[in-house]
């Protein structure tokens, strides 16, 4: 199971999510999404929380209000870090998490530490809390499906792309040749370089 979550404090909205345990973690890990920012409680057990951004935008473009959503949200579903003040957030692009054969159920590491930002949480605010809790939604959704979906969408774009830049390319050469040809035309037009009466025989000649 996977609960899915609506930050509406900007709009559009962006869809938050995590899994119900440590054994969903490990298909969120294995199917996210590059447009996926993960989330976790720094030092303590949490869930996994992750933040869907539109295709195009990076870390550094989360909105401040959703990522203090997002931050909120993964206090809140720390056994520990629920109870305490002053926890950091840690929380970095899916593609950054590390997953090797010898961690345990939901444990992760990373490829890059400099990728890995913080944000601290001073206490649990139970306006956002609750906001967020209502628009809670249960699903079991096929992630490996979703993610070729995606995967799959993003190969046609790059394709359409790729011809869209091939047919740009053919009219730029097309175009290109034309050009040269008018110009060799133009240059053969010069008076200069056209034969007159004088150059040649008059046909009085041969008369």
């Amino acid at each position: 199971m996977v609960f899915y979550f609506t930050s509406a404090v900007v709009n559009p909205p962006y869809t938050i999510y995590m899994g119900k345990d440590k054994y969903e973690n490990e298909d969120l890990i294995k199917y996210g999404w590059p447009e996926d920012i993960w989330f976790h409680v720094d030092k303590l057990s949490s869930a996994h929380v992750y933040l869907r951004l539109p295709k195009g935008h990076t870390i550094n473009d989360i909105p401040p209000e959703v990522l203090i959503d997002c931050a909120q949200l993964v206090k809140n579903n720390s056994i520990q870090g629920c109870k305490m003040n002053n926890i950091n957030v840690v929380y970095t692009p899916w593609a950054n998490l590390k997953k090797t054969g010898d961690m345990d159920v939901g444990q992760i590491g990373f490829h890059r530490q400099k990728e890995v930002k913080i944000v601290a949480v001073e206490k649990k605010v139970n306006e956002i809390v609750n906001r967020l809790e209502k628009t809670k939604d249960e699903r079991f959704p096929d992630l490996a499906a979703e993610k070729e979906s995606r995967d799959r969408e993003e190969r046609n774009e790059k394709k359409a792309q790729l011809q869209d830049q091939k047919k740009k390319e053919k009219e730029e050469q097309k175009r290109k040749k034309e050009m040269e040809e008018l110009k060799n035309y133009t240059s053969l037009m010069k008076s200069e370089n056209m034969k007159t009466n004088e150059d040649g025989y008059d046909s009085d000649d041969f008369m």
